[in-house]
């Protein structure tokens, strides 16, 4: 007699991987976000649109006493505030910096406490990691953050659901200076900031290598007065994210809730 088939070998490693594939489905969708034209059509504020006359100047991975210094003796000669995501694990180390970007008029934010990937879901650890970066930038500069940008701008659902519950804004960026790696010269993170920069839009660049090529900032530096003069001729005004009146549209409300919501992403 014929025995009924059975499911196979492959059917059954297809029904056992399914849960892990909705959990990873669930987890690293929303960053999915990091695609600039998607968030700039679909979710402004999170791309950092704000006043039509108005740039967000940001800056990621510091504080680092060997260059972050002299960004803040730059802006001080060019009259312009910005926002610094900082690092958790760089604010233990350097807490004088960090006070100092508060003392010179800066707006302190969240960039995580190490600079890493969250390709595995941590729940727990990610609404952790937040909330120490968020208490170690209070303890060293006197004022809680309000913005959060994740590591190479992936934020997951575990990553957005931990930043609601750190009392965090996620922002990404509308323009960047593609100043991270060996070959950035002041010329071309001017060109390609200039490339994509528009009324109402957040700038990213950084004032640290922490996890870039070697001496890289030193190319950002050089190109920041071109940056701000090119923006002033524009007719547009340079601040941190604080005065950039980003607001947040429903279907950003409608993500965070949902990301909220979600338990083991």
């Amino acid at each position: 007699m014929t025995r009924p088939l059975g499911p196979s070998a492959g059917g059954r490693a297809a029904a056992l991987l399914a849960p892990v594939a909705a959990v990873a489905a669930v987890h690293i969708g929303p960053a999915a976000t990091w695609l600039p034209g998607l968030r700039r059509r679909f979710l402004p504020g999170l791309a950092g649109v704000g006043r039509p006359d108005h740039i967000a100047l940001t800056f990621d991975d510091g504080p680092d006493p060997g260059s972050t210094p002299h960004f803040l003796d730059a802006l001080d000669d060019l009259g312009v505030r910005a926002t610094f995501f900082v690092l958790g694990e760089n604010v233990v180390r350097y807490p004088a910096l960090t006070r100092d970007i508060a003392e010179r008029g800066h707006e302190l934010a969240v960039h995580g406490w190490i600079h890493d990937r969250p390709w595995l879901p941590a729940p727990a650890r990610d609404t952790a990691d937040l909330v120490r970066t968020v208490d170690t930038v209070h303890d060293a500069a006197g004022r809680r953050p309000r913005w959060y940008r994740p590591p190479y701008g992936i934020l997951t659902s575990g990553r957005w659901a931990a930043a609601r519950r750190a009392g965090l804004r996620p922002v990404l960026w509308t323009a960047w200076g593609e100043d991270w790696t060996a070959r950035a010269t002041p010329a071309s993170v001017r060109a390609r900031a200039g490339a994509e920069l528009r009324g109402g839009g957040t700038l990213l660049l950084h004032d640290s290598d922490h996890a870039a090529a070697v001496g890289c900032w030193r190319a950002t530096l050089g190109a920041l007065p071109g940056i701000v003069d090119d923006c002033r001729e524009a007719g547009l005004s340079v601040g941190p994210l604080g005065e950039h009146g980003v607001e947040a549209g429903a279907e950003e409300t409608a993500a965070r809730e949902a990301a909220g919501g979600v338990r083991g992403a």
